[in-house]
């Protein structure tokens, strides 16, 4: 698993085989992260990555943030509480030289505490597929102010997720037996 572009770009991260399932570790494949990132960078959701202040949720191995934070990101928050995933976040924002543009929170990211922080505004959410986790987390950071307004949600997922009334979907790819669903806040 490597950085694919920006700042960071090459560095290899600490790897994790083929995913821990022990500590329900499903790291996104390169491929589909180049493709998702090139969906960010331009087109149809504009420029998502540069300054963006990015929420990593269910973080796993921060690869996600990490790209964001490598493409002009401002600053990246990960989120998890697995210690397995801790210590590997912590190995790759050590690799990429970025602890001070990085915290990592060790929670659930079902049960947010309520933002003390400036919003975000690119959300990762990247829950154990098919156990309804992606909606509790997403409620908890609507209700705890860790979304701006013009926020832009990545949530990827194995089944159809239940986009929650507060927000918009608007875009659904499909790379094999992954889904990566778009949504925004809507407008109040």
């Amino acid at each position: 698993m490597r950085i694919i572009a920006g700042q960071f770009r090459g560095l290899a991260l600490t790897a994790v085989g083929k995913g821990d399932t022990g500590a329900h570790l499903r790291p996104t494949t390169d491929r589909v992260r180049e493709s998702l990132f090139n969906v960010l960078a331009g087109g149809k959701f504009g420029d998502a990555l540069t300054d963006a202040r990015t929420l990593d949720l269910f973080a796993g191995t921060g690869a996600l943030g990490l790209e964001a934070l490598s493409r002009d990101g401002e600053c990246v928050t990960f989120v998890d509480d697995g210690r397995k995933a801790q210590s590997l976040i912590e190995q790759n924002i050590a690799i990429c030289d970025a602890t001070a543009r990085c915290k990592l929170i060790r929670a659930d990211a079902t049960r947010l505490p309520a933002n003390s922080d400036a919003p975000y505004d690119l959300i990762f959410l990247d829950p154990p597929y098919a156990k309804g986790l992606g909606e509790k987390a997403i409620d908890a950071a609507l209700r705890g102010n860790w979304l701006t307004s013009r926020a832009l949600i990545v949530w990827e997922e194995s089944a159809p997720i239940i986009v929650p009334d507060a927000l918009t979907l608007l875009d659904t790819r499909k790379y094999g037996d992954t889904k990566i669903n778009f949504l925004e806040p809507k407008l109040a």
